[in-house]
């Protein structure tokens, strides 16, 4: 067994046992860190691209989803941060889906075995995740938004600017107010 396939078990294990990860080989404990950046610096959303399946949607753009307040949540099913933030993100869905919010998951793998479109729906059924997912196996759409980490989120306002950004767990309250406010409607 080599060291790197003998370090990827025992990472493995640790996140199995322990829900934990190993620093240095699964770099989730150093993604965490709650990152935000500043609304001042806004910038206009990338669109989706490179997208090998789309599931509990068809096809979608951020140009059809002007109008619309957009949540792109990067996330990959092997990762305890993301699945940690999953809740909250279908529950801001159910809350805010008839009021114009769109949730749109990037599901960007990190290891092979998180490639597969059958492995990411058994990922959808499992966590109750209806809202559109796109399969990013490619990382294009990861690569457009220079994003570096699971999970992520990015707040799109109507005009199809970044006004909010967030990497790791956390910040729930500040995502639903920032949602709520670009909604016009009280969290």
């Amino acid at each position: 067994m080599t060291l790197k396939l003998l370090a990827m078990s025992a990472a493995l294990i640790g996140i199995t046992v322990t829900g934990a990860v190993i620093p240095g080989i699964c770099d989730e404990a150093a993604r965490a860190t709650p990152i935000t950046v500043a609304a001042a610096s806004q910038q206009t959303a990338p669109d989706f691209t490179g997208i090998t399946n789309w599931f509990n949607s068809k096809p979608l753009s951020l140009s059809d989803l002007r109008g619309k307040v957009v949540l792109v949540d990067f996330w990959t099913y092997g990762c305890v941060n993301c699945v940690n933030t999953l809740p909250h993100v279908t529950d801001l869905y159910a809350k805010y889906k008839d009021r114009g919010l769109v949730v749109v998951g990037v599901h960007t793998p990190e290891f092979p075995f998180e490639r597969s479109a059958s492995n990411v729906q058994a990922a959808l059924k499992r966590h109750g995740i209806t809202y559109p997912v796109a399969q990013d196996n490619d990382s294009r759409t990861w690569n457009a938004y220079s994003n570096q980490y699971w999970p992520a989120q990015y707040i799109i306002d109507q005009t199809g600017k970044i006004v909010f950004q967030h990497a790791g767990e956390g910040r729930y309250d500040e995502i639903d107010r920032t949602v709520a406010k670009l909604l016009n409607v009280s969290s």
